[in-house]
């Protein structure tokens, strides 16, 4: 038994940034590797990455070693990332905390070594120091080195795909101290290496290894076939070697060493080793495969000039702290490997040390002729790993991943606007699918992180989520021939008159009394003349009855006194249209007001309107809308610093009548200039009429939601430009209402970028959720028996 401490000799004998002088001669320089989400990557796109790393390495100086190592490790989680504030909040921390889950660190090393030729013994003893001292200055050819690796780094930056961050002297000696100490956090230990077990601390060690041409099988590319989301309509690819990542679910390492070698020098041996094996290819089956192996690599490095020929290494060093569990992984690699028609080498003794001291990064050069494949770096690239882990932002709403459930944070706000302009969203699912359930879920979250809510609703869908929050939160229903209190002409001094209000109040007058022109800016300056001598000579309470009864009163000097041509304002017309509203007009209830009660509005966060008895009526549903919105620019948007969210549920209802949708267009048109979002709910696209308004709405809707939708995506994809892998994406949608941990999967694109997200919460906030049925009733009895949401759902989720 050998036994390495670590303390002496030290492997690294200086750090300069990123660059590793290691004590055997090598000098690295080391790369952590950002990655795309998992599933997140179509076939054209793994081509696409295959392309970007062959572009970038294919020009490194001839002896450069590439390493590419990714650290796969058991991880539980801690949910520090999510608040707990709130009732919510605290049941959502809880219920994910101690959740276990893969995590997933990609590093890559440009290695300039000592010995160029890499014709290395057998074995080398790694740790034996090299009479070399660190240089004070860099020579020519470490500047070259250095120059290119640079260049590489930069070319795979730009690809947009990955990025490479170098790393810090600190990240370098944890990185290096945590290899040799078996992955281990909170202790330091010693590495026990004998022939039938490599044992760190209390983990014990193996590796399976791809080391032989003779490993491979007919083909290898850069994507395969997923075969648990591809169905008979659809195919979703995965990376070649994914199997042996992510999907894997156990403690491991993939290390994938990359010689880069001199192509003439080996267009000579190989045409050697071809002339050797043709002179005893009868005398075995396995010369035969040698031969026909050796002879397709000289084929494409003839017949390609863009080729370079390597050697490379790729291994799976897998670790458990129950040594016989190490056999059950062995099994279940070997059947990755199956699966892609490699045969994988199984080290034993002296060689498994060697694989697993040479797979550090200082040591990568140390592998032997005999431990290495010979082939094109095209083909090398195959089997490099080009996705990660769900990525969490900083800050957002919370979904889950598609491996796990552990929470994502996804910041679909995106303050400084580096995924999108607009920060507009839709939600598409039929009926029963669960479009309330995920919008009580983006809603409550941006309202408890400080963002003021406007929900316009036919449903009665948002009621409960409301109440848990008594003192912030306000429901205006409609109620047959009553009005919501909603005076637009309200104003509580001289100074609220403002140019803006001014603005806003000609908006709203001209969409009631010509919705069906276009206005021009003679008209538009003709009402703001008469609606500020209306304001400076009027003396009793301002209204839309006032408003009318001022112009009626004075109609045949106004004009002519406010200096406006008759052609710019028809008073005959306007009165004969607005009279509907005002008197004993069918509409004049919409506007009796004894007072404004927008004043209860103000300072509330969170406000419900409730239309649903209106939904059919397209007349009153339309100056609804426009008196909430008057409003809404009244007291919500007064404060342009403040963020505000406006939905609309069941948006299709809304949506029966045209002036509806030209209504609703306003309100895109005015978020422009606050610090807010629109929402939309949708059961199908095709609920949206195909029409230039509906076409803004959508171009500036940026963030889109889709449930599962069993009639097909088709629509979806064309009315929004999806492309063909965000159709796989949302084809590959399935849910799970069985078991212990049940979830809904939603498709998420934000901007360009996109992916199927999990929606599982604690019962706490499904019961918050819940919007009909039995169970929907009986809340909402407890609720009436303590007068506390809370309480009701405490009380509801202890029985269940």
């Amino acid at each position: 038994m050998s036994k390495i401490n670590l303390s002496s000799p030290p492997p690294i004998a200086d750090i300069r940034g990123n660059m590793v002088f290691a004590a055997n001669g090598n000098v690295i320089l080391a790369f952590e590797v950002l990655l795309p989400e998992i599933y997140s990557l179509s076939e054209n796109d793994f081509e696409e990455f295959h392309s970007a790393w062959f572009q970038s390495l294919k020009s490194l100086p001839t002896g450069t070693v590439v390493h590419k190592q990714d650290v796969y490790l058991k991880r539980i989680y801690s949910a520090e990332k999510l608040p707990t504030h709130t009732f919510l909040e605290k049941a959502t921390h809880y219920y994910f905390k101690g959740r276990e889950h893969l995590e997933h660190r990609s590093y890559l090393f440009f290695i300039h070594t000592k010995n160029k030729s890499f014709n290395h013994p057998k074995y080398v003893n790694p740790f034996k120091k090299v009479s070399r001292n660190v240089p004070g200055d860099l020579d020519d050819n470490l500047k070259r080195f250095q120059n290119s690796v640079n260049d590489a780094v930069s070319f795979l930056n730009n690809s947009r795909k990955l990025e490479l961050i170098p790393l810090t002297e600190n990240e370098i000696n944890r990185l290096s101290t945590k290899y040799f100490n078996g992955l281990q956090e909170g202790f330091d230990t010693n590495i026990l290496l004998d022939k039938n077990n490599i044992s760190i601390g209390d983990n014990h060690f193996d590796v399976l290894a791809v080391n032989s041409e003779l490993c491979f099988g007919e083909s290898i590319q850069s994507s395969k076939t997923n075969d648990k989301f591809t169905s008979d309509d659809f195919v979703f690819h995965q990376g070649f070697i994914d199997g042996l990542g992510l999907n894997l679910k156990e403690n491991h390492i993939v290390n994938q060493v990359i010689y880069l070698d001199d192509r003439q020098k080996w267009r000579k041996l190989l045409d050697a080793k071809v002339e050797e094996l043709n002179k005893s290819s009868n005398f075995g089956s396995q010369n035969k495969v040698v031969l026909k192996k050796i002879q397709h690599i000289l084929d494409q490095i003839n017949n390609d000039d863009t080729s370079r020929i390597i050697r490379g290494h790729l291994n799976v060093i897998y670790w458990d702290k129950d040594r016989t569990n190490l056999s059950s992984i062995n099994a279940r690699i070997k059947t990755e490997f199956k699966l892609l028609d490699i045969v994988p080498y199984y080290p034993k003794g002296e060689e498994r040390k060697n694989y697993f001291l040479n797979s550090y990064f200082c040591f990568s050069s140390n592998f032997s002729n005999e431990d290495l494949y010979v082939t094109d770096l095209k083909h090398a690239l195959c089997l490099f790993i080009n996705n990660s882990n769900y990525k969490s932002d900083a800050k957002g709403i919370i979904f889950n991943d598609r491996e796990y459930n552990i929470p994502v944070l996804k910041d679909v706000w995106d303050e400084s606007k580096k995924r999108i302009k607009a920060r507009n969203f839709a939600i598409f699912a039929p009926t029963g699918e669960g479009k309330s359930f995920l919008a009580n879920n983006i809603l409550r979250q941006y309202y408890e992180s400080g963002v003021r809510l406007v929900i316009i609703d036919l449903g009665g869908s948002y009621t409960k989520f409301a109440k848990l929050y008594p003192n912030d939160y306000t429901i205006l229903r409609y109620e047959n021939g009553k009005s919501l209190g909603i005076n637009p002409f309200y104003i509580s001094s001289p100074d609220d008159l403002t140019a803006d209000r001014l603005e806003d109040l000609s908006e709203f007058l001209f969409e009631l009394f010509a919705s069906d022109m276009k206005v021009t800016k003679a008209q538009s300056v003709s009402i703001k003349k008469i609606l500020l001598d209306y304001y400076i000579h009027y003396n009793g309470k301002y209204s839309l009855q006032s408003f009318y009864q001022y112009i009626e009163r004075h109609r045949i000097d106004l004009l002519d006194d406010l200096k406006i041509h008759p052609d710019y304002f028809n008073i005959n017309n306007f009165l004969h249209i607005m009279s509907e509203y005002v008197e004993d007009g069918i509409y004049s209830f919409l506007f009796e007001v004894g007072e404004d009660q927008t004043y209860k509005i103000e300072d509330k966060r969170l406000i419900v309107f409730e239309l649903d008895e209106v939904k059919d009526n397209k007349e009153i549903l339309s100056v609804m809308l426009k008196l909430i919105k008057s409003a809404i620019q009244r007291t919500i948007w007064k404060n342009r610093a403040e963020k505000g969210i406006i939905l609309f549920d069941e948006f299709a209802k809304q949506l029966k009548f045209e002036n509806v949708l030209e209504s609703v267009e306003f309100y895109y048109q005015a978020i422009r200039k606050q610090n807010g979002a629109i929402g939309i709910v949708l059961q199908s696209i095709n609920q949206l009429p195909n029409n230039s308004t509906s076409a803004s709405i959508l171009e500036n809707t940026q963030v889109i939601y889709s449930l599962r939708n069993e009639k097909g995506y088709e629509e979806l994809q064309k009315r929004l430009n999806l492309s063909s892998h965000d159709l796989n994406q949302l084809k590959s949608i399935k849910n799970n209402f069985i078991g212990e941990r049940k979830y809904t999967e939603i498709f998420i694109k934000i901007g360009k970028e996109s992916n199927v997200f999990r929606l599982e919460v604690p019962k706490e906030v499904y019961a918050a959720y819940l919007t009909d049925g039995a169970e929907n009733d009986l809340i909402m009895q407890l609720y009436e028996k303590h007068g506390n949401m809370e309480k009701a759902i405490q009380e509801f989720t202890s029985k269940i």
